[in-house]
């Protein structure tokens, strides 16, 4: 199969604007700092990033799409608020998600694999040892992203992007479940080692085991909307 004439493509451009007002937005959301069901508000935003309408609402058209943000015809756009039910359905997909990912991981890609996780897992202990509970959060993200993309495929890392991003929302401003920091580390640390060397079985199991209980830590905590 040939390409044909190549003469009209361009050199790839830098990020837009829309883009990097979407990351800043999307960050917002995650950390809290915009709460589930507030109004975004077209002009303040405008604005505080100091651009036009049109990339601002190109930037939430992106996170509507995403499900981090919906619209309601004539009243404006508003931050997503997730029920339990939602958070249950979060969590299910990310079982499927990560589970077929370290299916991928554990067909030959363990040592590379736990490598990458050391990453994670030293930006985790880092942040326990100062009681930093945003940063254990950060790093917890970054080991799930890394397990998946020790995949290598990249509709997964995808999917497990935007489930990740709804994960952080659900746990809005505690932003961790464990009581003890060191602990959600512990944890981390018990699941890396046994992509390494554990049989097969007993990995998914851990990996199974850590995503339910967060939900069960999630429900005691009365987080995610009603049931």
């Amino acid at each position: 199969m040939t390409l044909g004439d190549l003469g009209d493509l361009q050199p790839v451009a830098q990020p837009s604007t829309a883009e990097l007002i979407a990351d800043q937005l999307r960050s917002a959301i995650v950390r809290g700092a915009i709460e589930p069901g507030a109004q975004l508000g077209e002009a303040d935003l405008a604005t505080r990033f100091a651009v036009s309408r049109g990339p601002l609402r190109e930037a939430m058209q992106r996170l509507v799409s995403e499900g981090l943000l919906y619209s309601i015809r004539n009243r404006g756009i508003f931050v997503t608020e997730l029920t339990f039910d939602d958070v249950v359905d979060i969590y299910n997909n990310r079982r499927v998600i990560e589970g077929g990912a370290l299916d991928l991981v554990l067909d030959g890609r363990r040592e590379q694999t736990w490598q990458d996780l050391g990453t994670a897992i030293d930006a985790m202990r880092v942040a326990a040892d100062r009681g930093d509970a945003g940063g254990v959060s950060d790093g917890d993200q970054m080991f799930h992203e890394i397990l998946v993309a020790g995949a290598s495929s990249p509709r997964l890392i995808r999917s497990a992007r935007t489930l990740l991003v709804e994960t952080r929302m659900c746990l809005g401003a505690l932003h961790t479940t464990y009581p003890d920091l060191h602990v959600q580390v512990d944890e981390h640390v018990a699941l890396r080692e046994a992509i390494r060397t554990a049989e097969p079985d007993v990995v998914r199991k851990l990996l199974g085991e850590h995503l339910h209980d967060t939900v069960d830590r999630l429900r005691d905590q009365g987080l995610g909307g009603q049931e």
